[in-house]
């Protein structure tokens, strides 16, 4: 597996192919049929500290926890909530006994968690974020990009939901 960027052919040939996967499958608004979802119930990482998380989420980033309960699927573990806004939650598991090493960005894994925040509460999370000494990356003064304890990247994103820099998607 190579570690670099793709060169200017490849970038060209990229390109050709997002457009041809655009005209085959990306349907005008208008034409397109009702989706079968209604919105994502939640979705799980992995933390290693269950009080650290819970100190991160809540204490600095501003999301209620709402749920700490034992999972189901693996006893001991505990499988607990924050209320991300919108009736839409992020959910943890820690699985104590189970060495699962660092967090790694790999193929079918987590590239980055994207949580919508008003421009006003984006303001104060990154002062909060300031005062508790958390690094950050600010980008295009809307996003702000960081890892949580266990190193899995964040987006915090003050565009408003259905929109990315200024153009709704969808």
């Amino acid at each position: 597996m190579r570690d670099m960027a793709p060169t200017q052919a490849e970038v060209a040939k990229l390109a050709e192919i997002r457009d041809e996967l655009r005209e085959r499958h990306l349907h005008p608004a208008a034409e397109r049929p009702a989706t079968n979802g209604r919105g994502i119930h939640h979705t799980a990482l992995i933390s290693s500290d269950v009080a650290r998380t819970i100190e991160f989420y809540q204490d600095v980033l501003g999301f209620p926890l709402t749920e700490l309960i034992e999972n189901r699927d693996y006893p001991g573990s505990s499988h607990f909530f924050f209320d991300v806004g919108n009736g839409n939650a992020v959910a943890f598991f820690d699985l104590p006994g189970l060495d699962l090493g660092p967090y790694a960005e790999v193929l079918g894994g987590l590239h980055h968690l994207a949580l919508s925040v008003t421009p006003e509460r984006w303001s104060v999370i990154k002062d909060k974020l300031d005062e508790a000494g958390v690094q950050y990356l600010l980008e295009s003064k809307t996003s702000i990009y960081l890892s949580d304890p266990d190193g899995a990247r964040v987006e915090l994103i003050s565009d408003p939901l259905g929109e990315m820099y200024g153009e709704k998607i969808g």
